[in-house]
């Protein structure tokens, strides 16, 4: 299991253009779809009074097959109102979108038929006929802008569509009658005023458009701002509770050294004799003290980004004497087995930094295990070197794996945590993730547990090499 050593910063994340693009444009043919209701009750009541004033007026075969297409389409546009009520309405993003496209074509379908009373009626009808079916078709053009200009890709195409009926419908008709000046001259004015009205209608649609979108853009961007307050809330909500557990905790360890100091010095001023035996155990509790405060400046100093690295070439094989050296006392007196495997190998890195990784490692292990013993060592592999540490101890749960690396978190009736400040495996990790590297942690209850510290091969890149690397650097989190 790789443990997750970087702190929780609880920052918003803006969402990516395209993330936002695809909420906005999903709300935009929402709109369109909630629109599409009254544009279609509007066509539903026109058609039979059309109907009504065009019959006898108009080709009976031509108005027939017009209205029976009209209403097969107000039909099928009523189905795809129902279909995307129950399928689609409460989705979002690329699902709206993908159900606008293929259905795209019903919207053009539907501007082509609505042309359709110029073509039947136009210089072939009474004037009053005339009258009404262009007052239809101008109110198809403006409850267009309406209903359609929220998603704009939709309202252009269903625009020009009508247009273009409307337009075809013009010319036909004024072909008919090349050989009246007069009525040439009017379809010819009509055809002029509907391009002058089909440029306005685009115009006015792409205004409104921007509306829309501006307004659904500023609501994503008021989301985003309550998500990240909430978030800093919680943040903030979690530091003061970290931080209450924290000087809590601190003040329980830092209480039973100092009180056992204290009885101790009572025990030396009423019995001066008994200084010998009382020395051992002076030195003890002020030994746990300053390993406590040891502990916690290290932890200050890395939090506060004032923890300094010096790189430089570290001797592996010096490194492991050094650290048997110092534990090999405690592993004789618990009667275990302290072994270190490496092979003559010189790495980069901060031998300071490096060599607190491995003690606290290797001190935990000794502490939590009571037979066997403890191996440390170093593996080579392609992509980087691991550290590793085995052991024989008590192990731990998989549901602790991760809350061991919280500051003076100790697992319950283990043995080996009675004398445990709790700070060793937090040091660890946020000293992995200070140098970038990975821990990594297997673990089985009651059979042992093994750490890896894993070193990619970017830490390895010394200066010379074309990476620059900082001596001293202030590394904060």
């Amino acid at each position: 299991m790789l443990v997750d050593t970087q702190p929780a910063t609880y920052q918003h994340v803006p969402a990516s253009p395209e993330v936002r693009d695809h909420w906005v444009n999903s709300q935009l043919i929402g709109v369109l779809m909630d629109n599409m209701g009254p544009s279609l009750l509007a066509g539903v009541l026109s058609l039979p009074v059309l109907v009504y004033l065009m019959a006898g007026q108009t080709n009976t075969i031509a108005l027939a097959v017009w209205a029976t297409l009209t209403f097969a389409m107000l039909v099928m546009r009523y189905r795809l109102i129902g279909i995307y009520r129950l399928r689609h309405d409460s989705l979002e993003g690329p699902q709206r979108m993908n159900f606008v496209e293929r259905y795209r074509w019903s919207w053009t379908a539907m501007a082509l038929l609505w042309g359709g009373p110029v073509l039947l009626s136009y210089q072939q009808s009474t004037q009053a006929t005339q009258f009404v079916c262009g007052l239809v078709v101008l109110g198809q053009g403006l409850l267009t802008l309406t209903a359609f200009s929220a998603y704009l890709p939709v309202f252009r195409q269903y625009a020009n569509a009508l247009i273009f009926s409307v337009f075809v419908g013009l010319a036909w008709n004024t072909l008919w009658m090349l050989h009246k000046a007069e009525a040439v001259q009017i379809g010819l004015v009509l055809m002029a005023l509907l391009f002058v009205f089909w440029g306005l209608l685009l115009m006015a649609g792409r205004r409104l458009h921007e509306v829309h979108r501006s307004s659904f853009e500023l609501q994503f961007s008021n989301q985003e701002l309550i998500d990240s307050l909430t978030l800093q809330t919680r943040a903030s909500l979690r530091a003061v509770a970290t931080k209450n557990r924290f000087l809590a905790s601190a003040a329980h360890d830092l209480r039973q050294p100092v009180h056992a100091l204290s009885l101790y010095a009572d025990w030396l001023a009423t019995e001066p004799e008994m200084a010998r035996d009382i020395a051992p155990r002076i030195l003890q509790s002020t030994r746990a003290i300053n390993e406590l405060f040891d502990s916690l400046f290290d932890l200050t100093r890395i939090d506060a980004g004032n923890y300094k690295v010096r790189l430089q070439h570290v001797d592996v094989k010096k490194l492991f004497a050094d650290l048997s050296l110092q534990f090999e006392p405690v592993a004789v007196g618990k009667s275990l087995r302290l072994r270190t495997h490496t092979r003559t190998c010189t790495i980069w890195s901060d031998p300071v930094v490096l060599r607190r990784i491995l003690g606290n490692l290797v001190s935990n292990a000794l502490r939590h295990t009571q037979q066997g013993g403890v191996l440390l060592g170093l593996r080579h592999r392609e992509d980087m070197l691991v550290f590793e540490v085995w052991d024989t101890g008590v192990g731990i749960a998989r549901e602790h794996q991760q809350a061991i690396f919280q500051e003076f978190f100790r697992v319950s009736q283990h043995q080996g945590t009675e004398d445990s400040l709790g700070l060793g495996l937090t040091i660890v990790s946020k000293l992995t993730s200070l140098m970038g590297y990975q821990l990594a942690l297997n673990s089985v209850a009651n059979r042992g547990s093994v750490f890896r510290v894993m070193l990619p091969n970017f830490t390895q890149r010394e200066p010379h090499e074309g990476h620059a690397t900082t001596v001293g650097v202030n590394s904060g989190f």
